[in-house]
């Protein structure tokens, strides 16, 4: 069975509006009208009836249904009836002749494998009608069936053109109707094939231990390890000890590796998973000094934390779990996690987008004994969307389309889990249309206490059963994590694209916090990088060892290879250990609740990963070795100050402003509010659900009508307390033009600064830190490795400083260290990055503070010094991309001074607690200009403001804390 469904009205049909905009950038000329068709391809037992299939897809007021009829076909004669017409009356009165107008139907569908999330939905709503479930060979798909009305006939490499703008081919396929196929009688397939797997390849076998060092190189680099040759050195070791031989012989094993064993140890001992260069040994060398920093993690962000902790004793859990854990009050805790998702969404803007926001939703139900998600953030960083195509290398998408399914990503995976996104933010510049950087993050909340017992604790204890609950395991996000550690190239594999499917993981949730409140489970994790994998055998840590039948895990269909079912990143899982006890409460709840359950092994104390399929043992790691046999890298940085502070490697000298015409204040605020990264992201913001679960009390937009922009999100998550959550942001990554230390300092400073003008507590406040860098490690592609990776010991610097001045702990973070592209003939790196995203607590909600000016008459402030840093700001970006020089952005940029500001914050915060403050706006991008644009407009209000009483501190006066070391 063929359904189509149509607006009874297509051109009110808004999908289409916005879509028809979008072909005319492209193909202006050509492009007259676009009509959307929802298609559903069925071939279901029992079969559906068709009254059956008319309620359940199709809206009766304002749809209409075709079943198996083409549904624009009567569309298409209509529109040849008024061709006829036009010509006639055009041979009638002499007048020239109407342009030939033509069409062209395109149907985008999912490759096979692919996630279908509608499909899903619909097979769902077919077994509800029919009362019974579909046989298991029953087929249910969709498609998007494009009708796209033409003023002229395209060129094929037109309509390959209009095609490419419709459909991803990594994860979608398209079919092309033309008119003269039409004429010709041609139709759409009735259903298109699905995949029949043929039967799983056989475990392989790798002699590793007589493998040569190229060898080992060779089998890294096939099979897509993304291991170095060290790396690769320790394996063999391990694969040539005698003690190993003995152990496998023992269970039956030969002395080769099997490709389960080496898929697993590429997984765990990836960028991605392990954050080997944040855990490296670097030699630093600044000038004529050097140091060796073993670890910047424990260095500089987990040692931040440990010397805070006495002065915090709202902290429970930090660099532990899924995520990190605050005391919100004395019954509840709040956890929050930030993840990026960076490469996937370079492939596919959308399945990168949607697996990222709902797998950090993961991390929040994966943490302790499972929080409830209860907000999302994203904060986006994209090319310029007006970058003309041919400024981009082939095989690169473009930055609009970037956008616009990373957008549509984040808009599914959040409105559709029922989780509001309250804050983020979306940024622009050249050096992200390589990479994107998509930050997706989740805050949640988990009692206190949950069975007589701290809410942050779980158990995997030796004897519990491995429960595998939620989606099912496919092809689809196969080296996730290893593809994840490397740039971005030709060879970048499509496997590692997914699809997320919110609507089966809001299943999963609600039986998830229902079977915690029951008691049913005593740990768990998400299934994310590395999928099972990871998951099983970070859980077999606290147990001791782990045995897993990989012939029990529930498959999206058959053909799957051992290793793809141990590493697969298929969405919408977790991991669960299970008491025997509780396991058949636990599965019979997961039936009721229409969520699959699978015991897929159990934990042991045997020390051991043992993998088995179909009764034999094809895989064994000691735990030790998975977990502990990372060799350490060493790593060489050296930074070179940027002369005079002048910018980054290679900048030009600074030189006064070229004399021309200055704009007038006014020409320059309009240029400022114009930005890309400051004009009002509205149109896209109103997308995102920000009022489910009403907790909202600050939200993205505020003032007189709701459309100013707000400093971060003030919510408050229990109906029954005045308490709230203040959820804030800091990133500048232009500021790494210069020196990355003041880069991080003021990221610190901006998430910090944004919480105090909401209302937050300057001394209730967590912190994540999220680095996003180019890749630091020294090679013939990256011969600069070693100053960009000083440059990232600088920001760790700058993060632990300003994070010890404001005592402002950070719990949690993220590292993703590969931010670059090859792609014809080029290489686009990313700006190095530091995301700061802060939770902080507000002691009454009532007492928030927005932006907005309130009343005529009210006196206004400025709090803080104004020096002369004008480099990388808003105003150099803007005057750079018209055309006018470029060099104030390699100037004096701004550096964060943390005794006076801390003073000046607590002194804030005690009026706002007092009630004197009406409005607070923090400065960022674009400076008091914009702040007090963006004040007023919210406000609807005007403003009078003398510059002249502000006094402007001079570069060179005393600063009022001492420089950092070997500042330049």
């Amino acid at each position: 069975m063929r359904i189509e469904v149509i607006a009874t009205e297509p051109r009110l049909d808004g999908r289409a509006v916005h879509l028809l905009r979008r072909l005319r950038a492209s193909l202006s000329d050509a492009v007259r009208q676009v009509t959307l068709i929802d298609v559903y391809l069925l071939d279901t037992r029992p079969e559906l009836p068709r009254a059956a299939a008319a309620r359940l897809f199709a809206d009766a007021v304002a749809q209409s249904i075709f079943i198996d009829s083409p549904a624009c076909e009567p569309l298409l004669g209509r529109a040849a009836a008024s061709a006829r017409r036009q010509q006639s009356r055009a041979t009638r009165e002499s007048a020239p002749a109407a342009p030939r107008q033509s069409f062209l139907v395109i149907e985008v569908s999912s490759r096979p494998g692919v996630t279908d999330p509608v499909a899903i939905t619909a097979r769902k709503a077919i077994e509800s009608e029919l009362g019974s479930p579909l046989a298991p060979e029953s087929v249910v798909q969709t498609a998007r069936q494009y009708l796209i009305h033409l003023d002229r006939p395209l060129a094929p490499e037109e309509r390959d053109r209009l095609a490419a703008l419709l459909h991803n081919p990594l994860v979608q396929q398209a079919v092309q109707l033309s008119a003269e196929d039409w004429r010709q009688g041609r139709r759409l397939p009735p259903l298109y094939p699905h995949r029949i797997a043929p039967s799983p390849p056989e475990v392989a076998l790798f002699d590793l231990a007589g493998a040569s060092d190229s060898a080992l190189l060779e089998l890294s680099t096939r099979r897509l390890l993304a291991l170095s040759l060290p790396e690769m050195q320790a394996i063999r070791a391990h694969y040539a000890d005698p003690a190993t031989i003995e152990a496998r012989r023992a269970l039956g094993l030969t002395a080769e590796a099997t490709d389960v064993e080496i898929e697993m140890l590429a997984q765990t001992w990836s960028e991605h998973c392990k954050h080997k260069i944040f855990n490296a040994t670097i030699h630093y060398r600044e000038g004529e000094t050097s140091e060796t920093i073993r670890s910047l993690f424990a260095t500089y962000i987990r040692k931040t934390t440990e010397e805070l902790a006495g002065r915090k004793p709202f902290l429970r859990s930090v660099f532990h779990d899924n995520s990190g854990v605050i005391a919100f009050d004395e019954e509840n805790l709040v956890c929050f996690k930030v993840e990026t998702h960076n490469s996937p969404s370079a492939l596919d803007p959308y399945g990168g987008a949607i697996t990222g926001i709902v797998g950090v939703n993961r991390d929040i139900l994966g943490t302790g004994k499972c929080a409830r998600p209860i907000f999302n953030t994203d904060v986006l960083c994209f090319g310029y969307p007006d970058t003309p195509e041919t400024e981009l290398p082939e095989g690169l998408l473009h930055p609009a389309m970037v956008l616009e399914g990373v957008h549509r990503g984040i808009v599914d995976g959040g409105n559709q889990s029922g989780i509001p996104v309250v804050a983020g933010a979306f940024l622009f510049d050249e050096s992200f249309s390589g990479k994107p950087l998509v930050f997706c993050g989740t805050g949640g909340i988990l009692p206190a206490r949950v069975g007589g017992e701290a809410g942050w604790i779980k158990h995997i204890d030796s004897g519990d059963l491995a429960v595998m609950v939620g989606g099912r395991i496919g092809k689809d996000g196969i080296h996730g994590a290893t593809f994840s550690s490397l740039a971005l190239d030709e060879s970048s594999p499509t496997s590692a694209v997914q699809i997320g499917d919110p609507i089966t993981q809001r299943r999963m949730t609600d039986f998830l916090l229902e079977a915690r409140d029951l008691g049913l489970f005593k740990g768990l994790t998400d299934n994310g990088a590395g999928g099972l994998s990871s998951s099983l055998g970070e859980m077999a840590q606290s147990s001791g060892g782990v045995r897993i039948e990989l012939d029990r895990c529930p498959l999206k269909y058959s053909g799957l290879a051992p290793w793809e079912i141990l590493v697969s990143e298929s969405q919408e899982r977790m991991s669960l250990a299970v008491s025997p006890a509780t396991i058949e409460e636990l599965l019979a709840l997961a039936s009721r609740r229409d969520v699959e359950a699978t015991v897929i092994g159990e934990f042991t104390s045997s020390g051991r990963i043992e993998v088995s399929n179909e009764g034999r043992l094809v895989g064994l790691l000691p735990l030790s070795f998975l977990h502990e046999g990372l060799p350490v890298m060493e790593l060489e940085a050296f930074w070179s100050a940027p002369t005079a502070r002048q910018g980054s490697e290679g900048a030009p000298p600074r030189s006064a402003p070229a004399a021309h015409a200055a704009p007038t204040l006014g020409e320059t605020l309009l240029s400022l509010l114009a930005d890309p990264s400051i004009a009002s992201k509205e149109p896209l913001v109103r997308q995102f659900d920000h009022e489910v679960q009403g907790q909202s009390v600050v939200k993205p937009f505020i003032g007189a009508r709701s459309d100013g922009p707000s400093d971060g999100a003030v919510l408050r998550p229990l109906p029954d307390s005045s308490r709230g959550l203040t959820v804030t942001h800091g990133i500048c990554p232009g500021y790494s033009l210069g020196d990355t230390y003041d880069m991080a300092m003021c990221a610190v400073d901006e998430a910090f600064r944004a919480h105090v003008a909401l209302g937050g507590d300057p001394g209730a406040a967590a912190a994540l830190d999220n680095f996003c860098w180019p890749d630091p490690v020294a090679s013939e592609q990256t011969p600069d490795g070693a100053y960009k990776l000083a440059q990232l010991v600088r920001a760790c610097r700058g993060l632990r400083e300003a994070c010890l001045a404001y005592e402002l702990p950070l719990i949690s973070g993220k590292d993703s260290m590969k931010n670059d592209s090859y792609l014809g003939g080029r290489k686009l790196s990313i700006k190095p990055t530091l995301l700061v995203s802060l939770v902080g607590i507000i002691d009454d909600v009532r007492r928030a503070v927005t932006s907005d000016l309130k009343r005529p008459g009210e006196s206004l402030y400025l709090l803080g010094a104004t020096r002369g840093e004008l480099g990388a700001s808003a105003y150099a970006r803007s005057a750079a991309r018209s055309g006018a020089s470029a060099e104030l952005l390699r100037g004096d940029q701004p550096r964060v001074y943390p005794k006076e500001a801390l003073a000046l914050y607590r002194a804030l915060h005690q009026a706002m607690e007092s009630g004197l403050v009406t409005a607070c706006h923090d400065l960022s991008e674009g400076g008091l200009a914009v702040a007090l644009a963006e004040s007023a407009l919210a406000g609807r209000l005007g403003a009078e403001v003398e510059l002249s009483n502000l006094a402007l501190i001079p570069l060179e006066a005393g600063e009022g804390d001492a420089s950092p070391p070997s500042r330049p």
